[in-house]
This record gives C-alpha cells, structure tokens and sequence, in this order.
C-alpha cells in the first residue's frame, strides 16, 4: 500500500525545484547581508573614488566631458565584482554544509543548484547595477546614445556579471571553503580594477604597464560600456564591433569556459 501510496505521488518539475531552491537564497538575503553588500558596495566605490580623484583626474585630464561619465564604467564593474565574491562565499557555504552532495542525491536535476545559486546571485546583480546607475546619475553622469545604446549598457553590464557570478560559483563550490575564497577574490579584483582604464586613462600608467592596463578584461569591458553611455566630448568611443568585440569575446568566453566546467562539476556530483 505504501509503494501505492509513493509511486502516485505527482513529481515535481525542474522549474519548480529551481524555484524552489532559488527562493531559499533570495528570501534571507536581508537578514543574512548579502543584499545590504548589493547595495553599499556601488555607493561606498563611488564615494571612495569620485570624492578625492574628481579634481586630480580634472587637472591630469581623462579625455571626457566630466570624470563622473568617466568613472561610471568603473563603479558598475565593482558592483558586479562584489557580486561575484558573495556568490563564491554561496557556493562554498554549501559546499563545506555538505548542501551540495544531498542535492545530489536528490531526485532533481543536477544543474538545478547551480542554476538556483546564478539565479540569486543575478538578483543581487541587478540590484546592485541599479544602485550603481542611481550613484551615477547622483554625481552627474548621463546616458547620450539612444535608448538601445542604453539598453546595451545595461544587458552588456548583466552579460559581464553572469560571467563573473557563474566563474566565482565554480571557484567557490571546489574551494569549500567561504573565508578563504572571499579573501582569495579579492586579490584580483584590486588588480583588475585598480590596475584599468576604468580610473585612469592608459598614458597615464607607467610605460611599462601600460599594455597590461589597456587590454585587460576589466579595461576591454570599460571600453565597451563607456561608448554605449556616450559623452558629448565624442571620445567615449563610437559603439562598434572594434570597440564592443573584445569585451563581448571576453565576456562569452568566461562564460561559455566556467559555464561547461560547472555543469561538469555537477554531473559528476550525482554520479
């Protein structure tokens, strides 16, 4: 009679399971911090770097009508990189409460944690991206294209962070460890985002870091999301596949890359 009673139980579908277990990472996302984070982390980069370099970028130069649409690239970056490390210390508290071995022996998809954890974490995204577009409009930057060029600042500042979100959750849930990855990531976001045009125009680097500075990623993905904003200068650069190309391959790339191995990761998991 029990076998009866099991075998005509409904089966929950993979949407549901998803949304399941994506509620359970948004619902506490207030009490727990990580929301707060979404939202200080914009405020507090542009506070701490508009505030004191306005007037040295002013004297030094930076090419556009205002550093304010300069920096905004900048403050968008590091809301999405903050965004990132949170889904690392997510997937790595699962990992080490032994979370994501029982999902694995749950009748579920195997990918369907990982799409839950992105999925939240792209919730912190967006609202951290508001935030940062909020903080911007506050110190004086305006968006001059037209209203698909803005549309493409926006879906081209949430492609970059569901390629950093998807690579933190991979490093996170293999690292098991949340302390240690949250200090781990942090290293590289400093270089990244210090070490980019994002702050200060290439020429004004050392000769020697210069290239370094101008072809990185975090630099690839400010050039593109500065020409989408526009400046009435019209040195933001013009929106094209030569300017939007490189920080569109990288973006892709980070995600198709980190997207494969974590499905591995999981499949392997269930197995």
């Amino acid at each position: 009679m029990s076998l009866l009673t099991v075998a005509s139980r409904p089966r929950i579908g993979a949407a549901a399971q998803w949304w399941v277990l994506t509620s359970r990472l948004i619902r506490p996302s207030w009490r727990n911090g990580e929301l707060v984070t979404a939202v200080v982390a914009p405020t507090v980069f542009t506070l701490g770097f508009y505030v004191p370099l306005n007037l040295v970028m002013s004297v030094y130069g930076h090419g556009l009508s205002s550093y304010a649409q300069f920096l905004m690239p900048m403050i968008v970056m590091q809301a999405v990189a903050f965004c990132a490390t949170s889904a690392a210390f997510r997937a790595a508290s699962d990992a080490k409460d032994g979370l994501t071995v029982r999902f694995g022996s749950m009748p579920m998809p195997a990918t369907a944690p990982l799409a839950a954890r992105v999925t939240a974490a792209m919730y912190r995204a967006v609202v951290s991206l508001a935030v940062a577009v909020l903080c911007g409009l506050v110190i004086g930057v305006r968006f001059y294209g037209s209203w698909w060029h803005t549309a493409g600042f926006m879906a081209l500042s949430l492609l970059i962070a569901l390629s950093f979100c998807l690579g933190a959750d991979l490093i996170g849930s293999l690292a098991k460890s949340p302390e240690a990855i949250t200090q781990a990531l942090i290293f590289p976001q400093l270089i990244l985002g210090l070490v980019s045009t994002g702050i200060a125009p290439a020429h004004q680097f050392p000769s020697w870091l210069q290239l370094f500075a101008r072809n990185q990623p975090v630099s690839q993905f400010v050039y593109g999301l500065r020409a989408l904003a526009g400046d009435p200068s019209g040195n933001a650069g013009v929106v094209g596949w030569p300017v939007l190309g490189p920080g569109l391959a990288w973006a892709v790339g980070i995600l198709v890359v980190f997207g494969a191995l974590s499905a591995v990761v999981a499949m392997r998991r269930t197995g």
